[in-house]
């Protein structure tokens, strides 16, 4: 159980646990408040826990027993952290097993101090701390004392420290540096929430976190980003939950049929008094409207295509709404609300989610069925060719940062970027892309493994990143018959800025070329963002968080001279 106090919060990245997800219960001796929780590391769930609230006659009771997987190995049997009904703290007691080897913890807080008795390794060890009144009682490997933090955080300002007591080590403090507001949707319910930025002022160094917790206090989740960490409670695990990034007066949340399941996206309309981006309907007729499907990027991303905090469609939804337009985005397969699976799904099937979507907007009474486009960015981008290639009724495709060449080249001229950027020597960087290829090559071929490690081949093996590596451009255009409009940030680092010419260049070579337009918009990254460097690494640090409305502004100029015309 003991460790080295240089490794106080170490367990934070190793055998975290989150704390019962509970409001003050206010009778005394009454049900106490449960919770389930989910714990994932890197992704994958590793275990789980049950914990709980509770108003005692003297106090307050927070218990949990849990069960982690390894390579945390980790079950607690009984734990407990008793608080004086002013939430000073009283005793912990914490019995389980860590990686084979029995736990046994009692702590008691009196005078100043916590008196710790432990077992470990057959030996019982004694120790005394010096500890706050009011601390929050944080024992390693048990986490069920976060809901005691969470509470704590609601009464504090940013900039404020709160002293925890890591027990058996000693005092630390969680410094609270931003509160945010978060909405989470589930089947049952909206979840308001309070998202809680800290520090956790380990001895070695700070380790950023996150505490969530609903505005009545109940704790839903604690995340340690570097630790690729988050505990959840089951609610808000579920995959029906959703996170609601981005939220616009008069959004509709619509269901969309697909190949053997179901879409969730949201709809947006236009406002009284917006611009019509159509012609006026003959007298009596029903007033029907263009619509836009937006098509998001790669990875499991929601409808509103955040990527570092950029809510990046539900900004470029709202702003075609307000331009004239019905505007649909939804969750990827396998995506927050969305059903279907990620981990078998192509790009291909991505293509036919978009079929799904522009099917949808035609056999609603408000759209014109004949004036319906797609825009796709990134990844969604090809998504977009292949669905327009597909349905030659689509009647426009708008591209944002679309790449231009094959899969596999575009992989490549990634990686050679990153490695312009490091600080390896020549022949290391050429053995980086030497492997590459070869990975690339056995994921195209399925044959070439040998001398390439298990996890790399783990990582790569997928058959979205096959149908990615195999896609080009350069087949699909000819078949794309829609007029093109190409939308780039000419400080874009993962789809550099020459692809916008390059796909221009494609589009202008078609049989009976409809027509093409590149629009390059300088100052902008590959999220649309006005940036200084445009790398990834400058995402999280970017002083805007709004994507340009020159973007939305060329695609609602472009899409709105057709409507009025064709």
């Amino acid at each position: 159980m003991h460790t080295p106090s240089s490794t106080i919060l170490a367990l934070l990245a190793a055998s975290m646990l989150a704390p019962a997800g509970t409001a003050l219960a206010q009778n005394v001796g009454g049900p106490a408040q449960t919770a389930a929780f989910k714990v994932f590391l890197r992704g994958s769930q590793v275990g789980t826990e049950q914990s709980s609230v509770q108003r005692t006659v003297d106090g307050w009771l927070i218990t949990a027993t849990s069960t982690l997987a390894p390579p945390v190995a980790l079950t607690i049997r009984r734990g407990e952290i008793r608080y004086t009904d002013t939430w000073q703290p009283r005793s912990i007691v914490l019995q389980g097993q860590f990686r084979e080897r029995a736990i046994d913890l009692e702590t008691t807080f009196e005078g100043g101090q916590a008196r710790n008795r432990f077992l470990q390794d057959g030996n019982t060890t004694e120790k005394a701390d010096p500890v706050s009144a009011d601390a929050v009682a944080l024992p390693n490997n048990f986490y069920a004392g976060y809901a005691a933090l969470a509470l704590r955080l609601a009464q504090v300002q940013p900039g404020a420290e709160v002293r925890a007591y890591v027990a058996p080590q000693a005092e630390i403090g969680i410094v609270l540096n931003a509160v945010e507001t978060q909405r989470v949707l589930t089947p049952r319910r909206t979840i308001e929430m309070r998202r809680y930025k800290v520090g956790f002022r380990n001895p070695g160094g700070t380790l950023d976190g996150e505490v969530w917790a609903e505005l009545d206090g109940r704790f839903v989740r604690i995340s340690i980003p570097s630790a690729s960490l988050d505990v959840v409670r089951e609610d808000i695990a579920s995959v029906s939950a959703r996170e609601q990034k981005f939220q616009r007066e008069g959004d509709e949340d619509v269901r969309i049929p697909a190949i053997g399941f179901t879409l969730a996206g949201t709809l947006s309309r236009p406002r009284a008094g917006a611009p019509r981006a159509t012609a006026r309907p003959a007298p009596g007729a029903t007033p029907k409207l263009p619509a836009i499907a937006l098509v998001p990027g790669s990875g499991q991303i929601d409808r509103d295509e955040v990527v570092a905090g950029i809510p990046i469609f539900g900004q470029l939804a709202a702003a075609l709404a307000d331009a004239g337009f019905i505007v649909v985005r939804y969750d990827k397969r396998g995506v927050g609300q969305s059903g279907g699976r990620v981990e078998s799904a192509t790009l291909q099937d991505y293509a036919e989610d978009v079929l799904a979507v522009v099917k949808y907007l035609r056999e609603r009474k408000d759209v014109d069925d004949k004036r319906i486009a797609v825009v796709g960015h990134s990844e969604g981008a090809w998504a977009g060719l292949l669905a327009a290639s597909r349905d030659k009724d689509i009647w426009r495709l708008a591209v944002l940062a679309g790449p231009a060449t094959p899969g596999g080249q575009l992989v490549l001229e990634q990686q050679a970027r990153l490695l312009e950027r490091s600080d390896l020597p020549e022949d290391e960087r050429q053995a980086k892309i030497a492997l590459q290829k070869k990975i690339q090559q056995a994921v195209v071929t399925g044959t070439g493994w040998d001398g390439i490690d298990p996890q790399l081949r783990k990582q790569a093996e997928s058959p979205w990143f096959a149908s990615f590596l195999a896609f080009d451009p350069r087949v699909v255009m000819p078949k794309v018959r829609q007029p093109l409009l190409v939308v780039q940030g000419e400080r874009d680092r993962q789809v550099l800025a020459h692809h916008a010419e390059d796909l221009g260049a494609l589009a202008r070579a078609r049989k009976n070329n409809p027509g093409v337009e590149v629009v390059v918009l300088p100052g902008l990254n590959h999220l649309f963002v006005p940036a200084e460097t445009g790398e990834v690494d400058e995402y999280a640090t970017l002083k805007s968080r709004e994507i340009s409305p020159k973007v939305s502004g060329a695609i609602a100029a472009w899409l709105g001279k057709a409507a009025t015309r064709d």
